[in-house]
């Protein structure tokens, strides 16, 4: 499954993508982990990566920070292919992992130890300055203090702060606010996002955090079992699927509800995985009469964001234990007089779900 096209003006060459995986596999021990016919990032784009865990998103990221290389197949950076290059290319991409890696000196020089590596001698300071103020953190407060008088979130941010100093062409982050605080993670979330509207940053965030990612990101990839599953805020209903007695197949949710589909064409197994658009999904305050070949279930509102692009609003519902998202125009929101906490129906057909 290959990425949105991207959009360029009539008689503009469109620029080559930052990244670009052509039939790329990654194995660990013999074992396929990852396996991407077409993956495209454009160049000043934010994409988010989701999936469940070990869907291979660390390893993806990993492979674009140069840190790993394909077992198979080409990764390409600028159009050019990356293999021989990467010493040179590590100086433009810079990877966050999700547990801050300090070094054991004051916050300055961990923050100015990726420009010293550089060989930048000039700057130095209003670099480093520059950086911690993006990340929240007082340049005269916290210069001059060692490693081990951080707390978490400080740790991570600084960790950041190093990687802004740089001023990456592309910033690579691993689930960078899971384990910091409230407070730090809305500074992390705010830096990144300065950084790609400031310097035009490429950026490629792994997070589990979808109200946010879908609010600033220009398309999200969904990967299961090291593959693209899709883009955008689409449902993977993962599970056992089981035949239905009244045809097709169902699958049941913790709450006794089922969701009900039709299986996929020349298979007599039943798939691990369905694919549901949250397009497809209609919400409703009050139960419907009188549906044919549609699941009703019922459930409550989570969480609503702004879709970045598109204008609706992603709409959140917990059905069963199982988190669905529907897309809505901002004028039904303000009708049906949605918010978190909100009993609805979601309704959607059975013929909606695909497969992986």
């Amino acid at each position: 499954m290959e990425t949105r096209a991207a959009i360029r003006e009539e008689g503009i060459p469109a620029a080559p993508p930052l990244f670009e995986l052509r039939d790329v596999e990654f194995a660990y021990g013999g074992r396929t982990v990852l396996s991407l016919r077409h993956l495209a990032f454009p160049q000043g784009a934010v994409v988010g990566l989701v999936g469940p865990n070990g869907s291979g998103k660390s390893t993806l990221l990993k492979l674009l920070a140069l840190l790993l290389a394909p077992t198979r197949g080409q990764l390409l950076y600028g159009g050019q292919v990356a293999a021989g290059r990467e010493g040179e290319l590590r100086r433009e991409v810079t990877l966050l992992l999700q547990e801050p890696f300090l070094l054991k000196r004051t916050v300055f020089e961990n923050v100015a130890y990726g420009l010293r590596t550089r060989g930048l001698v000039e700057g130095v300071s209003e670099r480093v300055e520059e950086a911690l103020s993006l990340v929240g953190l007082s340049p005269k407060r916290f210069a001059s203090r060692q490693w081990y008088q951080l707390s978490g979130g400080e740790a991570q941010r600084v960790s950041l702060a190093s990687r802004l100093a740089l001023r990456p062409r592309a910033l690579l982050l691993d689930e960078p606010t899971a384990s910091v605080d409230e407070s730090s993670a809305l500074l992390i979330k705010e830096a990144v996002v300065a950084a790609s509207s400031e310097w035009g940053t490429t950026l490629v965030v792994a997070t589990h955090d979808l109200v946010w990612l879908h609010e600033v990101a220009t398309d999200v990839v969904s990967l299961y079992r090291g593959r693209v599953a899709g883009h955008g805020a689409e449902n993977l209903i993962q599970g056992s699927w089981v035949l239905d007695p009244a045809g097709g197949l169902r699958r049941p949710l913790a709450d006794g509800q089922w969701i009900r589909a039709l299986g996929p064409e020349g298979s007599d197994e039943p798939p691990s995985v369905g694919i549901l658009g949250p397009s497809d999904v209609t919400l409703a305050t009050e139960k419907p009469s009188h549906l044919s070949a549609q699941n009703l279930l019922q459930g409550q509102v989570t969480h609503m964001a702004l879709e970045n692009g598109s204008g609706r609003v992603l709409v959140s519902v917990n059905v069963g234990g199982l988190l669905l998202k529907a897309r809505v125009t901002p004028e039904a929101v303000l009708s049906l007089g949605l918010h978190p906490g909100l009993e609805v129906w979601a309704i959607f057909k059975a013929t909606a779900l695909r497969w992986l």
